[in-house]
């Protein structure tokens, strides 16, 4: 069982930066594909980005793609989400994800809470 616990997010002006973090435990080091999901309100939750078990791959969505940075520790129990030049649109619940050995991230076994992003303009 992995348990994966989400730090960051916060109220920030469009244009701004933030940086998300994913810590899991019960896992074993580099066997978990991490990643990120979103859900603004009265819309579908989505994939933002995900960074394979090994971290020798990297995916995201196209709305994201030159703005967002996906990483992850040494350990490889870590990952962090780096969101730079957020808009108004990015302003959502951000969920961190996770599952074993999965390449692309598209059912996750395992959820964090989620953590409130919001952009104003």
């Amino acid at each position: 069982q992995v348990q994966l616990a989400e730090r960051g997010g916060g109220s920030v002006q469009a244009g701004e930066s933030l940086r998300l973090s994913c810590a899991a435990s019960g896992g074993t080091s580099n066997t978990v594909t991490m990643g990120w999901f979103r859900q603004a309100p009265g819309k579908d939750r989505e994939f933002v980005a995900a960074i394979r078990w090994n971290g020798d791959s990297t995916m995201y969505t196209d709305s994201v793609k030159g703005r967002f940075t996906i990483s992850r520790d040494n350990v490889g129990n870590t990952n962090y989400l780096q969101m730079n030049n957020l808009k108004p649109e990015d302003t959502a619940v951000y969920y961190c994800a996770a599952d074993l050995f999965a390449w692309p991230l598209s059912r996750p076994k395992y959820w964090g809470q989620g953590t409130q992003v919001t952009v104003s303009s």
